[in-house]
């Protein structure tokens, strides 16, 4: 079986204010940065509202598809923009989130990546924030957990901005077990290690500014991978963003494209060992543009070879 991908035109529709770095072109340049590979292209769905309700209130649904203007732009926080086609990238964000857990779960593939935008890791309970929408990462881990009847799952994190929204939407989620690394200070301004969730499944791994890989390898090694073992999960989701990456305009982390491929790599071996590869990874951030399409390429060809 082969690694799925999952995208959709739709997520293109998704356009921003010129300058905004989240903007078309990112998702234009990994889609060209992966036509080449060997992959399960896969069309990501809708979600349902039920999928959801899963982590946001119908207030919050009704809000987002309320502020969708019918012509040009409406902004919704203090970075996060609207237009025509926002709501159907949005909802095809999220359905490509759940239709991966499903595939992965199913059987139909042993890993997948969803390349779609906009991303998800900072939209909270009832907020649009940092170019997010929905929780697709928690919306994932909240579909294996109550739809497939797993036990626990694990969220992996390595964008260079805390995941706020994830920890938010799974900060009372006892069989879930959020992971994530970030640079510090940064916005959004949390992930102290004190944050730990009501059960103590929150693990939040500052990193200083100006740090490189090696930095960050020691402190995967010491912290996040004995916990993602202990855990034992039962399906590991990744928030999947490059903008740690050394060239990336919007941070001050140091870590290459061969960094990315190794904590991919090393994922997909933990995973081996504890929930037979099961991995569902989901695109977040990353603003240059050859370094977003590099790294990308690198995160999805270590899925590959864990597929073979």
């Amino acid at each position: 079986m082969k690694t799925a991908l999952l995208t959709h035109a739709d997520c293109l529709g998704h356009v921003t204010p010129e300058g905004h770095p989240e903007r078309v072109a990112r998702l234009e340049h990994i889609l060209h940065a992966l036509e080449p590979l060997d992959l399960e292209r896969k069309t990501a769905p809708l979600a349902a509202d039920d999928d959801l309700l899963r982590i946001h209130p119908e207030s919050y649904i009704q809000d987002i598809r309320r502020a969708a203007p019918t012509e040009g732009f409406r902004q919704v926080d203090g970075d996060t923009f609207l237009c025509p086609g926002s709501v159907s990238a949005a909802y095809r964000a999220a359905g490509a989130a759940v239709r991966a857990v499903d595939l992965v779960l199913g059987g139909e593939a042993p890993n997948a990546f969803c390349a779609v935008r906009p991303p998800g890791h900072h939209a909270e309970t009832d907020t649009a924030m940092g170019f997010c929408v929905f929780g697709n990462a928690a919306l994932a881990a909240k579909h294996a957990l109550d739809h497939h009847g797993l036990k626990r799952v694990a969220v992996f994190d390595f964008d260079v901005h805390h995941g706020n929204g994830t920890q938010d939407l799974l900060w009372d989620e006892k069989r879930a077990l959020v992971i994530t690394s970030q640079q510090m200070p940064l916005w959004p301004g949390s992930g102290r290690p004190d944050e730990t969730g009501t059960f103590d499944t929150v693990l939040n791994i500052p990193l200083p500014p100006g740090s490189s890989g090696v930095v960050m390898r020691a402190a995967y090694r010491a912290l996040a991978f004995p916990r993602l073992r202990e855990f034992r999960p039962e399906l590991i989701i990744i928030s999947a963003g490059f903008d740690a990456h050394q060239d990336d305009p919007l941070a001050e982390l140091n870590w290459s494209t061969d960094d990315f491929a190794w904590i991919t790599s090393e994922l997909c071996k933990i995973a081996g060992e504890v929930c037979g590869g099961r991995i569902v990874s989901t695109l977040e951030g990353g603003y240059d543009l050859r370094a977003l399409s590099e790294a990308t390429r690198a995160h999805v060809e270590e899925l590959m070879k864990a597929a073979q």
